[in-house]
């Protein structure tokens, strides 16, 4: 919901800081056909309970995302990569932070339990491509899936708002999670050496480009699919997400500075000609403002 200030801008300017939750005073009025408050006087809330109620979550149930993410790794054949998983999935202190985490700060699944959200699809998506292509190693490819976004537990920070840590800014995802995965296996009896180096390599070259990020271009192919399959998850969630949010009249988007063009709004059908309602993520956070 819009909300403008014209009095006194100065002055409360300078009574709050970005993260902060606000008690505010004002009126509603109806601008374009939208709710639009004017606001007339503010202060930092003293005492506002959980600060997670004020963050968007996911619109998926957590359990269930967690339960789906198990049956796929229930499938997987390698010992040593099974086992790898397994003492990822039985560290409570980990999955505490993981079934929270947002997925990034901006772009894509930039909410609580974004995440989860994320690494479920794109474990999804990678067991598919394994039986599409019969040549890539699902279990190596499934593996990364899961692994490859690990660090985000210890690189992001969601308190009042989503935000770097000290280490995420120094050191990035991709080195976190390489760590973690280091600190995982030196507690095994016997990881083989060369799934050590894959694994890594999976982690370190996800971001595809040395200018996204990556120290490291895919250079086997379920590294390669991996960086693929990412991609197309962040960007058709975060391209969704704009999209949902847009406030332009018509039939096209405002311009999208990331994709450097404006998108066509068009209503989703289902197989039989119908129109599918859509949810917007302010509609899944509707109960919270309803009480």
């Amino acid at each position: 919901m819009e909300a403008r200030v014209w009095d006194r801008v100065e002055i409360f300017s300078s009574l709050f800081k970005e993260g902060d939750i606000l008690d505010i005073l004002g009126h509603a009025s109806t601008y374009r056909n939208r709710i639009q408050l004017t606001l007339t006087d503010l202060k930092v809330a003293e005492d506002v309970g959980d600060p997670s109620l004020f963050l968007e979550s996911t619109a998926h149930d957590v359990g269930e995302m967690l339960g789906a993410l198990r049956t796929i790794f229930k499938e997987m054949h390698d010992g040593p990569l099974k086992e790898l998983v397994n003492r990822f999935l039985s560290d409570r202190q980990f999955i505490s932070l993981f079934k929270k985490a947002p997925a990034a700060k901006n772009f894509h699944h930039n909410y609580i339990g974004g995440l989860l959200e994320h690494t479920l699809s794109v474990c999804q998506m990678s067991l598919n491509l394994s039986r599409h292509y019969g040549q890539l190693d699902g279990d190596l490819l499934v593996t990364g899936a899961f692994l490859h976004d690990i660090g985000k537990v210890q690189e992001l920070k969601y308190d009042h708002q989503i935000d770097y840590t000290d280490e995420g800014r120094l050191l990035g995802h991709l080195v976190l999670g390489v760590g973690m995965v280091e600190e995982k296996v030196l507690g095994m009896d016997a990881f083989p050496r060369e799934q050590d180096n894959l694994v890594k390599h999976l982690i370190l070259s996800h971001h595809g480009q040395f200018e996204f990020g990556s120290p490291k271009r895919p250079k086997f192919l379920e590294a390669f699919a991996l960086h693929l399959i990412d991609d197309m998850d962040a960007k058709m969630n975060g391209l969704g997400r704009f999209m949902a949010h847009d406030r332009q009249d018509g039939a096209w988007t405002d311009f999208n500075r990331l994709f450097e063009r404006y998108f066509l709004k068009r209503k989703v059908t289902s197989a039989g000609g119908e129109e599918k309602a859509e949810t917007s993520p302010e509609d899944r956070q509707g109960a919270l403002f309803s009480q």
